[in-house]
């Protein structure tokens, strides 16, 4: 907001928590009571991803446990598909998820680039599933997985299974509260959520 419009932000008011970046940009607009205009919002996210590559570096950031092996674990199966779908835009999510070594995990995926709405982003990527691999997927079929409140939202409006993970700002608590189809503290026991998103009975 600063190096763009001269305006300066501490985020007090925003709720940053599942939250896309374009509407971060539009509430950063309305707050200062700035023009929500496509201009200043592409300008401000713009101003974003220049500063963003020399950021990342300055903060102390890491991948929650479990996180690497569910992935490998998913992409080696022939019945799954894994996507991204974040309200980030799609190089902001590039710069984050590249510079932790996981971005190229996922085929595809829904940005912020795409909708300031998040429930709008469901469309996008089941879209976009169906234009990589030549069929439609249900939305029965289709996993949600977050750790916020919107993200679990989401996964609803499209009629998707919604998994929350407590590992983010709210607790388990709070999550169990929108009623999601699965809840874990964390994605540590790889076997364990696997099989609880495909629907598997673990062997014991």
């Amino acid at each position: 907001m600063q190096a763009r419009f001269g305006v300066d932000e501490d985020l007090e008011g925003i709720t940053l928590a599942g939250a896309t970046d374009a509407l971060i940009a539009r509430l950063l607009l309305e707050k200062h009571d700035l023009p929500v205009t496509p201009e200043n919002v592409t300008g401000l996210m713009d101003a974003y991803l220049s500063a963003l590559p020399g950021r990342l570096p300055r903060h102390e950031g890491r991948l929650l446990p479990g996180i690497v092996a569910l992935l490998d674990r998913l992409k080696a199966r022939e019945d799954c598909v894994v996507a991204l779908l974040t309200g980030n835009l799609v190089r902001g999510a590039e710069l984050k998820l590249a510079h932790f070594g996981v971005w190229d995990y996922f085929e595809f995926g829904a940005f912020a680039d795409d909708h300031h709405d998040r429930n709008e982003l469901g469309g996008f990527a089941r879209s976009r599933a169906k234009e990589k691999h030549g069929q439609e997927f249900a939305p029965a079929d289709v996993v949600v997985i977050g750790d916020t409140p919107r993200d679990i939202e989401c996964g609803r409006v499209i009629g998707a299974r919604t998994v929350a993970i407590a590992t983010g700002v709210y607790s388990r608590a709070e999550l169990q509260a929108y009623a999601p189809d699965l809840l874990f503290d964390d994605l540590s026991d790889t076997s364990a959520v696997v099989a609880a998103l495909v629907g598997e009975v673990l062997k014991s």
